[in-house]
């Protein structure tokens, strides 16, 4: 549940909780997102950091001037505080060895990673405070462009301006990944109850943190009905191998959800793997749709993707989708929907999850 996520630094002086207690308290099934959102700005402005100051008189009078919108009060505070990268360090901090699985095209290997103890306790504390957002991004069919669906994605309140790419990166690296991404899960979950029940809602999972039987419980016990529910993999189509069995997909697709998968790299795996997965979506990510209208090469990928996808009995995405132009081409190749900042940017604000639905009601009604 990646893309781009603003950040802020977190209340001080919170005791970090051990991924034990994260699992026993991450994210009360009955909060709503309102209730998250003003958890996290109290947070913010209970913090005693001198540093900060400016900051949090700034995102006061946002909240003054925006009263009954805290949550887009929140995120303009969130985009205004983002930086491009993270800055170094003045000081020189402790490191630790973290031994790390990578997935290769050649064989599995593991390499030892240094992991700073900062960035181990920044994670920590996300995962203890519930430092976290759902944005949904609007999915739309093609070609009558009804929202039909959203994809969840993950904002950070955190101390660097680093996006959720950067957050989920160093969590892996720090061997919270799993954590990490359960909880963003939770989150998601939480938050998708004020979706309108005519979408369905993605959620973004690496292939080893689907097998987590965390993830099946949270699932099963989600308020959403499993026909709305799609689990993305995220992460190349070889790292999915045998995720079929009992102990992989096979448990989540038994409660009756649907499985989508990108398509980077989709024409150089075999139709065997494919077959294997089996997935109800293929997705076509922005590189394979980024110059579309004036490259016969992107179009011959895309078309390959649609064609790969007609074999297995797969609907097809397109996301990433900029310009008029990048939509017209995938609607030609008779793609089943599209999702991009041309269709609709991210919201955290129920109100607009709620009004995708109603414009695209009454876009639908007949005039005269």
């Amino acid at each position: 549940m990646a893309q781009e996520a603003g950040s802020f630094p977190p209340g001080g002086g919170a005791d970090h909780a051990s991924a034990e207690d994260v699992e026993a308290s991450t994210f009360p099934q009955d909060m709503t997102m309102r209730e998250q959102v003003m958890d996290i700005i109290d947070a913010i402005l209970a913090d005693s950091d001198p540093k900060s100051e400016e900051a949090r008189n700034k995102l006061r009078q946002l909240i003054e001037a925006r009263p009954d919108d805290p949550e887009g009060a929140l995120l303009e505070h969130l985009l205004e505080t983002r930086k491009a990268s993270a800055p170094e360090p003045a000081v020189p901090v402790l490191q630790e060895v973290s031994s790390v699985h990578l997935e290769s095209s050649d064989a599995a290997r593991t390499v030892t990673v240094p992991v700073s103890q900062e960035v181990r306790e920044d994670i920590q504390t996300i995962l203890a405070d519930k430092l976290l957002l759902t944005a949904f991004q609007p999915v739309h069919a093609l070609p009558d462009g009804n929202v039909v669906g959203v994809e969840a994605l993950t904002r950070f309140v955190g101390a660097d301006g680093a996006g959720a790419d950067v957050w989920f990166r160093e969590a892996a690296e720090a061997g919270l990944g799993t954590e990490l991404e359960i909880a963003a899960l939770h989150c998601a979950l939480t938050a998708a109850k004020d979706v309108p029940h005519d979408m369905y809602v993605a959620l973004n999972l690496t292939p080893a943190t689907s097998r987590d039987p965390r993830v099946r419980n949270l699932l099963a016990a989600a308020s959403l009905a499993p026909d709305r529910i799609i689990v993305e993999l995220t992460g190349s189509l070889e790292a999915l191998e045998g995720q079929t069995r009992d102990d992989g997909l096979g448990q989540l697709r038994s409660l009756g959800l649907r499985v989508a998968v990108s398509a980077s790299g989709a024409g150089f795996v075999s139709m065997d793997l494919l077959s294997e997965l089996s997935p109800d979506i293929i997705k076509l990510d922005r590189h394979l749709i980024e110059g579309i209208e004036s490259s016969e090469g992107q179009r011959i990928r895309a078309r390959a993707v649609v064609e790969l996808a007609r074999e297995v009995g797969a609907a097809v995405v397109a996301e990433g989708i900029e310009t008029p132009a990048e939509l017209k081409e995938v609607t030609a190749l008779k793609v089943t929907a599209a999702q991009g900042y041309l269709l609709g940017r991210p919201s955290v604000h129920p109100l607009d999850w709620s009004a995708w639905s109603i414009r695209a009601q009454a876009e639908a009604q007949p005039t005269g």
